[in-house]
């Protein structure tokens, strides 16, 4: 039997919450599979499980803030006999936490009593015993379909309405739909579900809710009779993207403020000749169809990742006090969110993929990050963070080490410039490099090393 538990996503991560499930008990699953979600205070994230099996048991209800290496359910694999179901045991307590108040999430539900028929213990999930408080069916009369007679959804769902009773139109509906739904006011009579049979998912809710919102925005005002003027509240209620906001800030904080407390930082920096890189690439990209064009940021992800691999000892994680080198290079990369903060979210095994190999793994991240539909993996299994903050104009950057990670790789502005080289002065096409590097782990003759290979590789485009 495996234990599948909250993940740590994140250095600054100490509990989230279970924001919902997509998997049942008796759901068979395979490594990758997404079984869950989980919000943090940088999003909700899909969180995969790494091991074959079947669902065994779901132990924490939707909506429950847990700390990380809490136990969410039980995987059993194959040939393994089912466990007894357990009593329930109270979820460990958690401080609790300011975006705990979002109007996305309601408060962790209060556990019913357990329904009894016959003198054992019946088995309810979740969704199937809310769905009967809303329609007054008395559970104890139902026979469950699900593994062990468990009452699911599908047998509330299918109990015959009284005939006298007036016609009640059940509404197919996720418990996350519902929830959010309630919290923003959309009504889920007008909503049609894209999910299986209809049934309304959190997006169909975000969607009709994104609607009212652009048609307030352009409703065209009525004319009115005058009104006296009447004092302006000094404040307003914080929105969500407010809190969401708050609660990113604070987690990039606590994170910063831990690498800058543990970690003995040195900095370096380079100037790299960009301009037969930028050649090349146009060259390359006259070839090419505009969808397939690649963009200059990917020559520094990929000679970064080149250069990792002459110099390893920046790819690792500082753990137990002492250097954990990873042989994966997996190149986490800075994406700003339209709503603010920063997500740094991996490519990886950069070092094997081609150029447009590369360009793919990039659009589909940043899509995926701005969209909301990141995997656990994509937050955990980073080995050093790089951050290019050209397009702002910025110049150059010295960047904070995400621990445990050891180095950061920052790339400013490609910019042109006077240049020496072999007596003569001309114009080039210049970024300026910089390391940042953890002092316990390297030190400065490594981290040149690495800007030694780095500058090499983007002198010979067509190798990349």
């Amino acid at each position: 039997m495996v234990e599948f538990t909250m993940p740590s996503l994140g250095a600054d991560m100490e509990s989230g919450v279970l924001y919902d499930w997509q998997v049942k008990p008796g759901d068979t699953v395979k490594r990758g599979d997404i079984v869950a979600s989980v919000e943090t205070d940088k999003g909700v994230i899909d969180i995969e499980v790494f091991t074959d099996g079947v669902v065994d048991q779901l132990l924490v209800a939707e909506g429950t803030r847990v700390p990380v290496g809490t136990v969410l359910a039980l995987i059993r694999g194959e040939g393994e006999e089912p466990v007894a179901m357990a009593e329930a045991a109270p979820a460990p307590a958690v401080e609790a936490h300011p975006m705990d108040q979002r109007p996305l999430l309601q408060p962790p539900p209060i556990q019913p009593k357990p329904t009894h028929n016959g003198g054992g213990r019946q088995r309810v999930s979740p969704a199937a015993r809310k769905l009967a408080s809303e329609l007054g069916i008395d559970l104890t009369i139902l026979k469950g379909s699900g593994p062990g007679g468990a009452i699911s959804l599908a047998d509330v769902e299918a109990v015959p309405k009284p005939v006298a009773a007036p016609e009640v139109a059940v509404i197919q509906a996720s418990p996350v739909a519902r929830r959010l739904a309630q919290a923003l006011g959309v009504d889920l009579h007008i909503i049609k579900g894209s999910g299986p049979n209809g049934t309304i998912c959190r997006g169909d809710v975000e969607k009709r809710a994104a609607e009212l919102i652009r048609q307030a925005k352009t409703a065209v005002p009525t004319k009115a009779k005058p009104v006296r003027e009447t004092a302006v509240p000094t404040t307003t209620p914080s929105s969500p993207t407010t809190d969401f906001q708050a609660g990113m800030r604070r987690a990039i904080a606590a994170a910063m403020s831990r690498a800058n407390r543990e970690i003995p930082h040195y900095y370096l920096e380079t100037q790299i000749d960009m301009s037969r890189a930028l050649q090349w690439l146009e060259a390359e990209n006259l070839k090419r169809s505009i969808k397939e064009r690649l963009l200059p940021v990917v020559l520094l992800i990929k000679a970064t990742a080149k250069a990792l691999g002459d110099v390893p000892q920046l790819n690792g994680y500082w753990q137990e006090d002492q250097l954990q080198v990873q042989e994966a290079i997996h190149l986490g990369f800075a994406i700003a969110l339209r709503q603010g903060g920063l997500v740094t979210p991996a490519i990886h095994q950069a070092d094997t993929l081609t150029l447009d190999e590369v360009m793919v793994e990039l659009r589909d991240l940043i899509t995926r990050t701005r969209s909301g539909r990141l995997r656990s993996s994509d937050l955990t299994d980073a080995t050093v963070t790089l951050t290019s903050l050209g397009d702002t104009g910025v110049e150059k950057v010295y960047g904070v080490i995400y621990p445990p990670q050891v180095a950061l790789v920052g790339f400013g502005k490609i910019r042109e410039q006077p240049w020496a080289q072999n007596g003569m002065i001309g114009i080039r096409q210049v970024v300026t490099a910089t390391l940042a590097g953890d002092h316990r782990a390297t030190d400065g003759r490594i981290g040149a090393q690495f800007l030694v290979n780095l500058e090499k590789y983007l002198q010979e485009p067509e190798k990349l």
